[in-house]
């Protein structure tokens, strides 16, 4: 899977909606749908039932804190939600971290190094959205590289 192929298949109620134009949003939607093969994975092991659970909703819940935050009517109650999705960015680094015993190092550092790309982004957005006054991102550009990242996501077997 990589993710030009994947946003083809988001429904346009999703993608229609301003909020898509946030990359932070459409990526942490993308590492939420990636996320659900790696649970999967790690649901078969005993020891890691419950870091499966911690995982998923630590990924999800990127993507729905963006999503909250952005229909906030100011920077300072965007910021709050997009903090949140840091911390959940990078909750969900920590458990990926503790999952490569099961998904393997390729897998688990593929997903660390997404899961940093999402922070550095979010990290990014946090102080414009404190300054800002208004409600939404227009054509932010982040200098960061996902190419790599996105164009064939490896998923367990």
């Amino acid at each position: 899977m990589n993710f030009n192929d994947w946003r083809t298949t988001v429904p346009e109620t999703i993608t229609g909606d301003s909020l898509w134009k946030m990359e932070a949003y459409r990526l942490g939607l993308f590492a939420a749908d990636v996320a659900w093969y790696d649970v999967t994975r790690l649901m078969l092991h005993k020891r890691t039932l419950d870091l499966s659970d911690q995982l998923y909703r630590a990924v999800g819940s990127i993507s729905a804190n963006i999503a909250e935050g952005y229909s906030k009517s100011t920077g300072k109650d965007r910021a709050r939600f997009y903090e949140y999705a840091l911390g959940s960015a990078r909750e969900s680094r920590d458990w990926y971290y503790k999952s490569r015993h099961i998904l393997g190092e390729d897998i688990a550092n593929h997903r660390l190094n997404f899961m940093t790309q999402i922070i550095r982004l979010l990290t990014t957005m946090l102080p414009q959205q404190r300054i800002q006054g208004t409600i939404r991102e227009s054509g932010s550009t982040y200098d960061v590289r996902l190419d790599h990242l996105l164009s064939n996501v490896l998923l367990p077997q």
